[in-house]
């Protein structure tokens, strides 16, 4: 069978930096921080103060009605959908959809709605729990209202690696249309984790940043996290052509691999064998890549195994490329974070211009690549990377193409 190849005709996104691609543009565009204070929670003290939280959502996209029946996680999904269906020029009765797909990401699903219901439980002894909350917290919700809101009857599913969820998801759906199981997919994920018991949680890990998120910075001190949600409209250039739509970018290759070493400490020689599948499943040369938006959680640990994975793939090429981790302005939506940093690469594209890692403040020699400090960079960007590893040492990468207009 034919390969063939895959191109991008819409984008949505909804995080701490806004409700749209244009919102997150703006901001990542200046070197914004998203983040704000985390609310007071009755059940007590955080060791940080802040996080990436989608202000104004749910907005109107999200009607009364499903409001109810979903959780916040899948509410990012529905809304950026709708953007990512626009601008591709589609509606929700085209009947291209039929046989369409829906594949998302998500870490840990419907945990707003379970955590409330655990505390009226077991603090204010409430002796039941909302009689949806089954279908609200599982964690294929959000793909089943997208195939129900679209009319989408063909591959329809979600997937769990931590971190890397949402990579895993456009990649399986990059590689569906390319081998021809379908033409047209909906594909990305979502994460809504704030939540006091799932804070608490990462608070024990001891990796949150009592502060703010420093990339690749000397003294950096770890992660914040972040919500939100993001949707790509993929289609095979063929189907996309023949409706005259706009093609954004092409998402040339996707490559994933495993560390089978540790579950929570990253070894470089894993994420850099996916970054090397992602280069040879689009046929790039390491030389033909300009911008990478890396993992870059701002954890002590991982930006020195990523730098070195890079080093090791790049090789002498590594001292020309942009790397920049927007998570220090969107912070790290976990599950979601691989379809808001896939938003935020093909708008680097589209832009040709590479975002910044904000709050930098010193050089580590351990992390010795130009990481764009601070101020958006002007440039060429024909090709580009979005890194995505997770815990359990599970690494995902999306390898992008300008696509010649």
């Amino acid at each position: 069978m034919k390969t063939r190849r895959v191109v991008i005709t819409g984008s949505g996104a909804v995080c701490a930096l806004g409700r749209n691609c244009t919102d997150l543009w703006d901001a990542l565009a200046a070197g914004r921080s998203g983040f704000t204070d985390l609310p007071k929670y009755e059940a007590g003290e955080l060791k940080f103060a802040v996080a990436g939280i989608a202000g104004g959502f749910p907005d109107d996209r999200v009607p009364p009605r499903l409001q109810d029946l979903t959780d916040r996680f899948a509410q990012f999904l529905l809304a950026s959908s709708q953007e990512a269906v626009a601008q591709a020029g589609l509606t929700p009765d085209d009947p291209r959809w039929a046989n369409g797909a829906v594949i998302t990401g998500t870490s840990i699903g419907g945990e707003t709605v379970q955590d409330e219901s655990f505390w009226s439980m077991y603090r204010e002894h409430k002796p039941r729990v909302h009689p949806l909350l089954i279908p609200r917290t599982m964690p294929n919700a959000g793909a089943s209202h997208l195939s129900m809101t679209y009319g989408v009857q063909g591959q329809v599913y979600t997937v769990s690696t931590a971190c890397s969820s949402s990579n895993h998801a456009i990649g399986l759906a990059f590689m569906a249309i390319r081998s021809g199981m379908c033409d047209l997919a909906l594909a990305g994920g979502s994460e809504a984790p704030i939540t006091f018991g799932f804070l608490k949680a990462w608070e024990a890990m001891r990796v949150v940043s009592p502060d703010t998120c420093r990339p690749f910075s000397r003294g950096r001190g770890g992660l914040i996290l972040g919500e939100g949600g993001g949707i790509l409209v993929l289609e095979s250039e063929e189907t996309a052509l023949a409706r005259g739509a706009t093609i954004l970018a092409e998402l040339a290759g996707f490559g994933m691999s495993a560390d089978a070493h540790h579950l929570t400490v990253p070894k470089p020689g894993g994420a850099a064998a996916a970054m090397r599948r992602a280069l040879a499943s689009a046929g790039l040369a390491p030389e033909e890549v300009q911008y990478i938006n890396a993992h870059g959680t701002g954890t002590p640990i991982n930006d020195p195994v990523e730098t070195a994975a890079i080093r090791e793939v790049f090789g002498s090429h590594a001292k020309n490329l942009a790397v920049s981790s927007t998570k220090s302005m969107h912070g790290h939506v976990l599950g979601g974070a691989g379809a808001v940093e896939a938003a935020a690469t093909l708008l680097a594209i589209q832009h040709q211009t590479a975002p910044p890692t904000a709050n930098f403040t010193e050089a580590d020699p351990e992390c010795d690549l130009d990481c764009v400090p601070n101020a958006a960079r002007p440039m060429e960007i024909h090709a580009a990377l979005s890194n995505s590893f997770a815990f359990g040492g599970l690494n995902a990468v999306l390898a992008f193409r300008r696509y010649p207009q």
